[in-house]
């Protein structure tokens, strides 16, 4: 069978486009999307990606309108968490360590679930 090799785009409705793209340069290192073929476009390190339908009724994003929440790997949490912080930013990190890594929750600019995972344990699989 043959299977897809990463995820290649990750698009989403905004009500400013721009100033959205901007908070996630700004604070998390996302590049703002190419506008030709000649720009460079944010690129990810290789890495264990999860893609898993949650149920209509899951909290897990907090508010249920929301369909999507995108799960983003770190390096260093804490200096993320940190960096973040000091942007004004809420972020909300889980106290438990859990095998495959620590994690923290934020939404950005339009209130949109972000989760920040600094994989580790048994997360070898790269």
């Amino acid at each position: 069978m043959e299977k897809v090799t990463g995820i290649g785009g990750f698009f989403f409705r905004a009500k400013d486009t721009k100033a959205l793209a901007a908070w996630y340069a700004e604070n998390l290192g996302v590049s703002l999307p190419p506008q030709d073929y000649d720009s460079t476009p944010w690129k990810q390190k290789a890495g264990t990606t999860v893609f898993a339908p949650f149920e209509q009724s899951t909290d897990y994003f907090g508010d249920k309108n929301q369909q999507w929440m995108i799960n983003f790997r770190v390096a260093d949490l804490d200096a993320m968490v940190q960096q973040l912080r000091n942007n004004g930013i809420e972020v909300e990190v889980d106290k438990e360590v859990y095998p495959n890594g620590r994690f923290a929750s934020l939404n950005d600019l339009e209130g949109n679930p972000i989760q920040l995972w600094e994989p580790g344990g048994c997360d070898t699989h790269e």
